[in-house]
């Protein structure tokens, strides 16, 4: 397994920090956001709540490990960025090399927004006017989010998109340990990522909208006020036994668990009254 979410570059730190009950908040002040280019007049609005969840180190990335040069690098979405450096980490966290790893390894994801692409590719009209569609799109375009981590690290397995919302890390697992099953593959990466733009900035509160009052989730709990979006990722690696590793024992769990529901209402046995019949 592998992750980066606020107040984690890994997966050990993750854990103590659950395990503490730390808080990864970042608290905004008045000065830093008008620094990140939030309007004086928003800054001050008292719905306007202060909070983000960021994630350190955006702007590092090793592009040589990867056998991308720098302008593509550069190019590419920080979310596909991340994606790649935590698929690679989870191949080393469940100690499996690619290159002489003897089956097909699959990959199933999704990522967030595209707010890269249109506030820093295609706003930029000196990068429009030297780079082309293609290279924009390989980097930046949801449909190769998972295929350029395959090609990049060399898997031979299905590249699978999966894009549910807020579901989508849990149905890019699901769906993983379906291929699984299946024998479509004999390992795969399964997770999400998701990065906020701009970073260093708060929002603003409307009473009856998603967002909290107070810049806190809290799950299953009476004072919860609404959800704090926020920036991260995390991938699973499984090769659907328990026989390698710890962490394969956890993800096997994971997959022998998993199944995808949507919640539709009950199908009548007769059309109600007055109503055209129409077959199954």
């Amino acid at each position: 397994m592998a992750c980066r979410v606020p107040g984690a570059p890994d997966l050990g730190r993750f854990w103590e920090n659950l395990v503490a009950g730390r808080d990864a908040r970042t608290e905004l002040s008045r000065e830093r956001l008008l620094r990140a280019g939030v309007p004086a007049e928003q800054a001050d609005d008292p719905d306007y709540v202060p909070v983000a969840y960021l994630l350190d180190g955006l702007e590092d990335f090793d592009a040589g490990l990867f056998g991308m040069t720098p302008r593509e690098a550069a190019l590419a979405d920080p979310q596909h960025r991340l994606f790649l450096e935590l698929c690679h980490a989870a191949l080393e966290h469940a100690g499996w090399d690619p290159a002489r790893h003897p089956g097909d390894i699959g990959v199933y994801g999704g990522r967030g927004m595209e707010n890269y692409r249109w506030r820093h590719i295609h706003a930029n009209r000196a990068i429009m006017a030297v780079t082309d569609h293609t290279t924009i799109g390989n980097g930046n375009h949801a449909d190769t989010f998972t295929t350029l981590v395959s090609y990049h690290l060399n898997l031979r397995g299905p590249s699978v998109g999966v894009y549910t919302a807020c579901s989508t890390s849990l149905v890019a697992v699901h769906t993983a340990a379906e291929a699984l099953r299946a024998g479509e593959c004999d390992m795969a990466l399964a997770g999400g990522v998701s990065i906020e733009l701009p970073a260093d900035h708060g929002y603003l509160h409307r009473e009856g909208a998603a967002d909290s009052a107070d810049g806190r989730c809290r799950p299953f709990d009476a004072a919860a006020t609404g959800v704090v979006a926020g920036s991260g990722g995390e991938w699973c690696c499984s090769n659907g036994s328990a026989t390698r590793s710890p962490t394969a024992i956890t993800c096997t769990r994971w997959c022998s668990a998993t199944r995808s529901t949507t919640t539709a209402p009950p199908r009548s046995a007769s059309p109600p009254p007055g109503s055209r019949a129409r077959p199954p």
